[in-house]
């Protein structure tokens, strides 16, 4: 591949955006590789976890504008551009397994909106975050506008998005974009040992989990509870519950453990 590195090792799999001398912005072939990607990852039952960062101390600055200079697109033209986005990031966000993401640097633009659709962001003390599309006359993309409210809130997505202002990691993590903090030396090995925790997990609770979190901004008190009881009666048979309450009667240690 050209613009990403892809690897999977011990059922972790690793995308790395890797543009480094344009700070990993998106341009057509990463467009395209993401999706092939995101496409092994929904195949490859033995990837248990995703994570996604960036190389050269940028984790995505977003769109390539230099690539879009000269560019004169037609209302179908442009739409045509978004669907290429949309053939990664709907699947991404919809992914039945978790996704990390590791954060050093910039995330502007789209690229803010690809640390957002994870499960989970890291981030190092020099992220900074930033829904740059007003500056260059676009409307937030790559799904900000399903993921940002139900990570801030309806108030302040609008206000992050019209005002398209730099977001430092202190605030990032006082507003829930951010989950933890660690240096950069250290960050993508962190967010890959959250990523390893997860191949102890039983797959079908985390996917379920996954789904009913996501529905819950759309569904009813009554509508959540019979996904509660469908979702536990399909979790009480499988292996994973079955061996858990085994290893736990037998005073063993769980499986599935978050790193400390």
């Amino acid at each position: 591949m050209e613009a990403i590195d892809y690897t999977v090792q011990d059922h972790v799999a690793t995308v790395t955006l890797n543009r480094p001398a344009q700070r990993n912005a998106l341009d057509e072939t990463m467009k395209r590789e993401l999706t092939q990607v995101v496409r092994e990852v929904q195949a490859d039952r033995g990837v248990r976890a995703l994570v996604i960062a960036g190389s050269g101390g940028a984790f995505c600055a977003g769109g390539d504008i230099r690539g879009m200079q000269g560019t004169v697109l037609d209302s179908a033209g442009g739409r045509a551009r978004m669907i290429d986005i949309h053939e990664f990031i709907g699947p991404l966000i919809q992914l039945d397994r978790p996704v990390i993401a590791a954060v050093d640097g910039a995330a502007y633009g789209a690229g803010f909106s690809l640390a957002l659709a994870a499960d989970f962001v890291l981030a190092s003390p020099q992220a900074r975050f930033c829904m740059s599309f007003m500056r260059v006359g676009l409307v937030p993309d790559c799904g900000a506008f399903y993921t940002l409210p139900r990570v801030v809130g309806a108030q302040r997505a609008k206000e992050l998005m019209l005002s398209a202002r730099e977001v430092g990691v202190d605030e990032a993590l006082r507003l829930g974009i951010v989950m933890e903090v660690h240096p950069a030396d250290v960050l993508l090995a962190r967010a890959q040992a959250v990523a390893a925790s997860f191949v102890h997990a039983g797959p079908a609770a985390v996917s379920m989990i996954k789904r009913a979190v996501a529905a819950s901004g759309h569904n009813d008190l009554n509508a959540l509870l019979e996904i509660e009881a469908n979702a536990q009666a399909v979790a009480f048979g499988t292996p994973q519950h079955r061996e858990a309450v085994g290893r736990f009667l037998g005073k063993q240690p769980a499986l599935f453990q978050w790193p400390k």
